[in-house]
């Protein structure tokens, strides 16, 4: 028995504030969670980039005691903290009688990165001594999915995925299969990243993947206009408490939307360059599509990988007019990057939480910044405002280093 899987409860913690509502408010209204970074100081450290999208005014204690806190690095309190905000609006209890049934798949792309770099700060200064004894595991990714297992008690499938910007929609697949299947009757799922440190960044702008809008914070991330220049890198994690149809249903839960179908596929050309025509996320959304069952005249929105990125925006457009053929046209398309930046590893997780919300409310979130389309990019990005419409199946998509594709297919309950 093939068992539905539903979305009953969302947390949120991104550039444009802590906690769902307030995030999903301010995506709707086109705002910008873009600033100049904060936690370093790039101008000094001679950065091409010096902008970023960072959580603003998290408290962790919030969520996890000081204790306990100074065992994480940044990216898990972040997990945690969107996870107790799922688990909390959903209403489900995990109980003694249920925990076995209850699972968490938590990816994030890079991890405690933060956290190494402090370290080898402090080890080059004062040796092995000045290392923590907790260094492994406040920075090994798999450990935001064990911290959120241990405080809310599930013991049930226990995952973490690392597919770099692909991370948190690989994991909602993940959790999405183990739950239809039958292993678990509930699954915390998404992703979480908080990377924005000097070697990252270096990193990210010594590849030349970054946008230099230095000037123009809340203007650089542009996707599909023709002014891009990179992607605008950000923070945060999305959670969604992922539960069966038949589990939801017998406690009278409010449903927000039903994960109808995954999909996943390898590009198999390049480290970073996607590959020609988008030919694997195009595959991708095709493989979502069959494993929902919907045909592509049915979709009525996607939120896209979107990243503004010269190459990335064109790949994949070209990828979503050859899965959806004549019906790309009447597609709605938006990256709600424009607002957020790239958070990475935690992209698909807000992303997908925008989806399904977006599919709830009947609102298209915007994409903003984009004032002169590119002709390269010929669909209907919902530019600038959001727009109210009856979706009935939206998809998400997540595409990362490496040519790993991912997408997840929702519809309206």
């Amino acid at each position: 028995m093939t068992h539905r899987v539903v979305v009953t409860g969302i947390g949120l913690v991104t550039p444009l504030g802590t906690g769902t509502d307030l995030s999903w408010n301010n995506i709707i209204a086109g705002k910008s969670g873009v600033r100049r970074i904060s936690h370093f100081d790039a101008e000094a450290a001679g950065m091409a980039c010096t902008i970023a999208g960072e959580v603003p005014d998290f408290k962790p204690e919030d969520y996890v005691n000081r204790k306990d806190a100074r065992k994480m690095d940044t990216f898990i309190q972040y997990g945690i903290a969107a996870a107790d905000m799922a688990l909390k609006q959903s209403g489900f209890e995990i109980t003694e009688e249920n925990a076995t049934r209850i699972g968490v798949a938590i990816g994030s792309g890079i991890g405690g990165m933060p956290a190494i770099e402090r370290t080898m700060r402090a080890y080059e200064k004062g040796g092995a001594r000045k290392i923590s004894p907790f260094f492994i595991p406040m920075t090994i990714i798999n450990m935001a999915s064990g911290w959120v297992s241990m405080l809310t008690g599930a013991k049930g499938p226990n995952v973490a995925t690392v597919t770099a910007c692909a991370t948190a929609t690989h994991a909602i697949g993940e959790a999405y299969e183990i739950i239809a299947s039958g292993q678990a009757d509930a699954m915390i799922a998404g992703g979480t990243e908080a990377c924005i440190c000097e070697l990252a960044v270096g990193g990210f702008s010594a590849s030349r993947a970054l946008s230099t809008r230095n000037d123009e914070p809340e203007r650089a991330s542009r996707p599909w206009d023709v002014d891009r220049d990179g992607f605008i890198m950000g923070e945060g994690a999305g959670i969604l408490m992922l539960e069966s149809f038949e589990s939801a249903q017998a406690r009278g839960a409010d449903i927000i939307a039903e994960v109808a179908g995954f999909g996943m596929s390898s590009d198999a050309y390049h480290i970073t360059t996607p590959s020609p025509r988008g030919e694997g996320g195009g595959r991708c959304m095709k493989m979502a599509l069959d494993s929902a069952k919907i045909a592509p005249s049915e979709v009525d929105y996607i939120n896209a990988h979107g990243t503004s990125t010269p190459a990335g925006d064109i790949c994949e457009t070209q990828g979503i007019q050859d899965a959806f053929g004549a019906h790309a046209e009447q597609l709605m398309v938006s990256s709600t990057k424009s607002m957020t930046g790239h958070l990475l590893g935690a992209a698909g997780g807000i992303e997908a939480a925008f989806t399904a919300l977006a599919l709830r409310d009947g609102i298209v979130p915007p994409t903003i910044n984009l004032e002169n389309q590119d002709p390269e990019c010929p669909l209907d990005y919902v530019p600038n405002e959001a727009r109210q419409a009856d979706i009935r199946v939206a998809i998400s998509n997540s595409f990362g280093f490496g040519g790993t594709n991912a997408s997840v297919v929702m519809r309206k309950i």
